[in-house]
């Protein structure tokens, strides 16, 4: 496959490497720059300031998994929200403890209702089960393309909003699922966060990385290669199942309580926006979208309650931001990183 070509589409796989190896830097450096505002906050932050950045560097863990996905494939993906939501489910099960879960969740079979995970276990976990739900739901959607894909994957949503809002035994249906141990620490997370960067870098520097943006880029062309385009988005999928899922435990023990309706559409186009915004071929772009959209947003909650040195009138930040992401779509339609650092 090295120094394969794809004729009429100009995709060349060594060159693609050298282009790719040259930007280790730039993803480095935001990398490090994440890892050192997060310390910083730890030390020096307001616990305001703490819950905003343990807010921003778990979206920003949704959209690195969300690139892994979508960046590499070019299938867009409205169903993402599901593994957050089971991960987060999964951390309040493993997390609760006995004598709590046992007055919420009287109904759960013994090897739940006696589970009790220390933090990094119960991460791991959280996100491996999201990552065999996306090996069972994953067959049949990767066989399918463009349109096709996208609607299987909001079906996907659509069934998981379903079962957690009537599985009453295991998820307390629509009621709140509470009583997770809270956590505003941000070094955490802040590792999380690199972390998720280095699987994301790690998977997109692979050899089915590689196969997989080439059918990115002309499937057709791929298929004549060899290439199984079904095998290389399974693959992907996977690996960004799980890190969304270790999203969605992060979140469970930032916010301590939740229902389905946390994992549904706000969630899915917010996060979907910060992939656009930063470039959803990049994946310096999934890292600076997500700052950018979190601080930019702040920013305007600021202005909104007065605290700023710019005001906007009450309950107008969300035109206000639509405004600017219009903008941004309009002047740099690859998003902010566009295809440059790709």
């Amino acid at each position: 496959m090295e120094g394969a070509q794809m004729t009429g589409t100009g995709f060349d796989l060594r060159e693609a490497t050298t282009r790719l190896l040259g930007r280790i830097p730039l993803v480095a450096a935001l990398t490090a720059g994440v890892a050192i505002v997060g310390l910083l906050v730890q030390a020096y932050g307001s616990d305001e300031l703490k819950t905003t950045t343990i807010t921003g560097l778990i979206d920003l863990i949704m959209v690195v998994g969300l690139y892994t996905f979508i960046g590499n494939s070019g299938v867009i993906s409205f169903g993402h929200a599901g593994f957050m939501a089971i991960g987060a489910y999964a951390s309040a099960l493993l997390t609760i403890p006995l004598v709590t879960k046992s007055v919420l969740l009287p109904d759960l079979p013994s090897f739940l209702a006696n589970a009790s995970f220390a933090p990094l276990p119960a991460a791991l976990t959280a996100a491996a089960v999201a990552a065999l739900l996306a090996v069972v739901i994953g067959i049949p959607i990767v066989r399918l393309a463009g349109i096709q894909a996208s609607i299987a994957t909001f079906s996907f949503l659509a069934i998981v909003q379903v079962v957690l809002s009537n599985w009453t035994a295991l998820t307390r249906g629509q009621m709140t699922m509470t009583g997770i141990p809270l956590s505003i620490d941000v070094v955490g997370p802040t590792i999380w966060a690199v972390v998720a960067i280095g699987i994301a870098y790690a998977y997109k520097q692979s050899r089915s990385g590689f196969r997989l943006r080439a059918t990115r880029e002309d499937e057709f062309s791929a298929r004549s290669l060899g290439i199984s385009v079904g095998r290389e988005r399974f693959i992907a999928l996977l690996v960004s199942a799980f890190l969304v899922g270790l999203s969605g435990y992060l979140y469970a023990r930032l916010v301590g309580s939740f229902s389905p309706q946390n994992f549904y559409l706000e969630i899915t186009f917010i996060t979907l926006a910060m992939l656009i915004i930063g470039g959803r071929n990049s994946l310096a772009g999934a890292i600076v979208g997500p700052v950018a959209v979190t601080v930019g947003l702040e920013l305007l909650r600021r202005a909104e309650d007065g605290s700023f040195f710019v005001s906007i009138p009450a309950n107008s930040s969300d035109i206000v931001f639509g405004a600017l992401t219009l903008a941004v779509l309009i002047l740099r339609p690859d998003g902010l990183m566009g295809r440059r650092f790709s």
